[in-house]
C-alpha cells in the first residue's frame, strides 16, 4: 500500500526540531500546500503563522520538500522489494519509520538491482550454499577438504578448494557490506578517519596553486568546507590524489569480534582472510564514498549559504537613485564606451572616447564627455572596474576638478555585465546597439539601482561566492533564486517601469506572466491602479493576491497603490482615515498622526494586530526602501596598480566577497586583496559575515604584496 504524506506528523517534527509552535508550522504548511508564495505568507499572513519569519518559513518549506522526496523514495523502494517477493512486515516497518535518506538506502541496498558482480558470478556457479555455510559458522565435524570438495567444479571455473572459497568469499563480502546494521556501525565509527591528499607525480609545478594540499592530512570531523572544496577541485583538475585514511588494525579487530564469532569453525582461517580482503575491497571504499559524499553535501551547503548571503548584500546595495547617469565601460585599444541614461534608466546617447593608452586622446575625450554631461544634465558617472578602470577614473577625476563639475564619479563592480550584454535579454532590450554599449548601459543602471539591473544576470555569473562552480548547481540555483525573490519583494517593484526580469521575481508572477504584464503595458499604456492588473491576460485572482502588495504605482489614482498595503486590507486603512477625520491621502502626509493609531482599535476577524501594525507602519512611511543610504567609495588616486602598493599603506576599499576564511576587498588595483579572518577584528571571529558584508566601505592596511602570484594581504584590524 502506497505511503501517504503525514503532514500533521511532519508539522510536529519540524516544530520540535526547530523550537517553533506546532500550530504555526501547521498553518505554514497548509498555506504552502494551497500554492501561496513564501514572501506573501511572511508579509501578509502573519496572523495565520503567528509571525513566522521568512527564515523560519524557509525551514518549513525545505523540510516539506525533503519529506515529499523521502516519501516518494520510500514508495519506490517498497514497490521494488515487494516485486521481488522479499518485503517482510519487519522490513516494511523499518522503511516506513526511517527518516534518514542515507539509512534508507542502506536498508534498500541488499534488494537494489545490481550490475553483474563477482558475487553474482559466484552465485551462478552454485557457490551460494558455501557462502551460507561460511556466514553460519557452524562446525561441520569434518576436514576443510571434505567440506569444500562438493563445490569444486572445473566446468564452472572452480578448479580447487581455494577457488571455491574465493568465489564464496565474494558473496560473503557483499552480504556483510550490505547488512544495514553492520554498515551503519562502520560508517558511524569511521568518522574517526582522516582525509589525506598527495600531489600526483610530475604535477607540482602545474598545480602550484594547490601547494598547501601536496602533503595534507586532517580529521574528517574537523575539515573546513573551503578546504574540502579546494581538495576536490585539485583532484578534479588532476593535480591531487585524495583518500580516506582509517586505522585498519583497529577496524579489522572490531570486525572480527562482530562477524567471526566461532573460533572452532573448520573454515575459520578462510573467513578471516575473506574479512581482510573485503575490508580493502568493500568496506573501505564504502566508507570513503559515504564520508566524501557527506563532506561534499555539507561543504556545498555552507558554500551556498555564503554565496546567498553575499548575493543578498550585493542585491540590497544602496541605489544611487533616479539621477541622470553616464556609464563608462573602460578599455585601452578599443577605447572607452560611454552611455548616457536618464533618471528612469532610459538610454539616451552613446559615444566612444580614447583617454588612455595607446591613443591618449585626453583632450578629445574630455571635450566629448563634458559635452554629454552638459547636454543631459548628468549627476553621476559610473565607471566599470575592469581593464583600464583606474586610468579612466583618473581621467574623469581630473576633468571634474578642472571644469569644477557638480558630478559624482563611482567605480562600479561590473562582474557579469559582459554576460548580460551578449544575452538574448540584452539583444531584446537594445537590439540596435553593440555589446560594449549595452555593457556601459548596464554599468550605469547598476549604480542607479543595483537590484533592478542584477536580476537580469544569472546570479552564478556575479562571482560573490567561493567554489560556485564546484557545488551542487541545482541547489545553488534554488538558493540564489530564493534570495533574489526575497530581495525584490522586500524592496517592492514599480509596476510601470520594471523590466520583465524584475517582475518575474515578484511573488506569484514568474517569467510568463511578467512578459504578459510588460506586453499589456506596452499596448495599453501605464497602469493607473493595481486593480487593472486583473485585465492582464492569464493573470487571475490568485496571482493578483500573491503579487499586488509588492507592486507599486507611483502616480496611481489610489494613493494606497503607492504603498506596501495590500489591496485586500485597503478597507482597514480607510477605517483609520475615517477615525482621524481625514482622507487616506491626508493621513499618509501626516506620519506623526498616523503613528499614534492603536492597532487593537482596527483589528477584526480577518486581520489581527500584526497586520494592522504593519499597515500603520507603512502608512507612516509609504513605499519606504529598506536599503541603506548610498555611499561612494573613494580610492586613493596615487594607487592604480599592484606595483603602487607598499606595506603599511592605509587605504579605503569596498568589500566584494565574503568567504568562510575572510573577505576580499577592492582597493582599486584590478586585483582584490584578502583580509584573512584573523585580520578582520581585534577579537576572535567565527564567521566573517558577522563582521563585514558585501558592499561595505572599509579602511584597510596593506600587509604584504606578492605581484608574481597576484596576492595582496590586507588587514582591517590594523587599519
Amino acid at each position: 500500500m502506497k505511503l501517504e504524506l503525514d503532514l500533521p506528523g511532519l508539522a510536529s517534527n519540524i516544530a520540535s526540531a526547530h523550537q517553533l509552535k506546532s500550530a504555526s508550522v501547521t498553518s505554514a504548511i497548509n498555506l504552502l500546500e494551497q500554492g501561496n508564495t513564501l514572501p506573501f505568507i511572511a508579509r501578509y499572513r502573519k496572523e495565520a503563522t503567528a509571525g513566522l519569519t521568512e527564515t523560519q518559513l524557509r525551514i518549513v518549506q525545505d523540510e516539506l520538500e525533503r519529506y515529499r522526496e523521502l516519501t516518494s523514495r520510500k514508495n519506490t523502494i517498497l514497490a521494488t522489494i515487494e516485486q521481488q517477493g522479499a518485503l517482510t512486515d519487519q522490513l516494511r516497518q523499518q522503511i516506513v519509520a526511517c527518516d534518514d535518506k542515507s539509512l534508507l538506502e542502506d536498508l534498500y541496498l541488499p534488494y537494489k538491482p545490481k550490475r553483474r558482480t563477482k558475487a553474482t558470478i559466484a552465485r551462478e556457479a552454485g557457490l551460494q550454499p558455501l557462502a551460507d555455510l561460511l556466514l553460519a559458522q557452524q562446525r561441520q565435524g569434518m576436514t576443510r577438504t571434505a567440506i569444500l570438495k562438493p563445490f569444486i567444479n572445473a566446468e564452472k571455473n572452480i578448479p580447487d578448494a581455494d577457488a571455491a572459497v574465493a568465489g564464496a568469499g565474494h558473496i560473503v563480502a557483499e552480504t556483510w557490506v550490505e547488512d544495514a546494521e553492520v554498515r551503519r556501525w562502520f560508517l558511524d565509527e569511521s568518522i574517526s578517519g582522516r582525509l589525506t591528499s598527495k600531489v600526483k607525480r610530475g604535477k607540482k609545478e602545474a598545480g602550484a596553486k594547490f601547494e598547501a594540499y601536496f602533503d595534507f592530512s586532517e580529521p574528517i570531523k574537523r575539515i573546513a568546507s573551503h578546504r574540502f572544496l579546494a581538495l576536490k577541485r585539485g583532484e578534479g583538475e588532476g593535480f591531487l590524489r585524495v583518500a580516506l585514511e582509517l586505522d585498519q588494525e583497529y577496524f579489522l579487530r572490531q570486525f572480527k569480534r562482530r562477524l567471526i564469532t566461532q573460533r572452532d569453525f573448520e573454515l575459520h582461517d578462510d573467513l578471516v582472510a575473506i574479512l581482510e580482503s573485503s575490508y580493502k575491497s568493500h568496506f573501505l571504499p564504502a566508507a570513503s564514498q559515504f564520508h566524501l559524499a557527506r563532506l561534499k553535501e555539507s561543504s556545498d551547503r555552507e558554500a551556498i549559504e555564503v554565496f546567498a548571503k553575499n548575493m543578498r548584500e550585493l542585491l540590497m546595495a544602496p541605489p544611487a537613485g533616479k539621477r541622470t547617469t553616464i556609464g563608462l565601460d573602460p578599455g585601452f585599444r578599443t577605447g572607452c564606451k560611454v552611455a548616457v541614461v536618464d533618471a528612469t534608466g532610459k538610454f539616451l546617447e552613446t559615444k566612444t572616447i580614447f583617454p588612455t593608452a595607446p591613443k591618449n586622446d585626453v583632450q578629445g575625450a574630455g571635450k566629448i564627455l563634458l559635452g554629454l554631461i552638459q547636454k543631459h544634465g548628468v549627476d553621476l558617472i559610473a565607471i566599470g572596474n575592469g581593464t583600464a578602470s583606474r586610468e579612466t577614473d583618473a581621467f574623469v577625476g581630473d576633468l571634474i576638478k578642472q571644469q569644477k563639475l557638480d558630478v559624482t564619479k563611482v567605480i562600479v563592480n561590473e562582474s557579469g555585465a559582459s554576460i548580460y550584454s551578449a544575452s538574448p535579454l540584452a539583444v531584446q532590450e537594445y537590439p540596435d546597439l553593440d555589446v560594449t554599449v549595452r555593457g556601459a548601459i548596464s554599468i550605469a543602471h547598476r549604480l542607479q539601482d543595483p537590484l533592478a539591473e542584477l536580476v537580469k544576470i544569472d546570479a552564478k555569473s556575479i562571482g560573490v561566492g567561493q567554489y560556485q562552480h564546484d557545488v551542487n548547481q541545482s541547489l545553488l540555483q534554488k538558493s540564489l533564486d530564493r534570495e533574489v525573490e526575497s530581495c525584490v519583494n522586500s524592496v517592492g517593484v514599480e509596476l510601470n517601469t520594471a523590466s520583465a526580469s524584475l517582475l518575474s521575481y515578484v511573488a506569484g508572477i514568474g517569467p510568463k506572466l511578467a512578459d504578459s504584464i510588460v506586453n499589456h503595458r506596452d499596448r495599453n499604456g501605464a497602469f493607473k491602479e493595481r486593480s487593472q492588473l486583473l485585465k492582464v491576460p492569464k493573470l487571475g485572482k490568485k496571482a493578483f493576491t500573491q503579487s499586488a502588495g509588492f507592486l507599486r504605482i507611483a502616480n496611481s489614482t489610489n494613493v494606497l497603490d503607492r504603498s506596501a498595503v495590500h489591496p485586500e486590507s485597503y478597507y482597514v486603512a480607510q477605517k483609520m482615515a475615517k477615525a482621524l477625520k481625514m482622507d487616506v491621502d491626508q493621513m499618509m502626509k501626516n506620519p506623526a498622526v498616523t503613528a499614534q493609531l492603536k492597532p487593537e482599535d482596527f483589528a477584526d476577524e480577518k486581520f489581527g494586530e500584526p497586520t494592522v501594525r504593519d499597515i500603520i507602519s507603512e502608512l507612516a512611511k509609504p513605499g519606504r526602501d529598506p536599503r541603506k543610504k548610498f555611499e561612494a567609495v573613494k580610492f586613493d588616486d596615487a594607487v592604480n596598480k599592484m606595483s603602487d602598493l607598499k606595506s603599511g599603506m592605509i587605504l579605503q576599499g569596498q568589500v566584494t566577497n565574503v568567504t568562510n576564511f575572510g573577505a576580499f576587498v577592492d582597493i582599486g588595483v584590478h586585483q582584490d586583496g584578502l583580509v584573512h579572518v584573523s585580520q578582520l577584528a581585534n577579537k576572535y571571529v567565527a564567521d566573517p559575515a558577522e563582521v563585514v558584508t558585501v558592499g561595505d566601505v572599509v579602511r584597510v592596511k596593506v600587509m604584504d604584496v606578492d605581484e608574481a602570484r597576484k596576492r595582496i594581504g590586507l588587514s582591517i584590524k590594523e587599519a
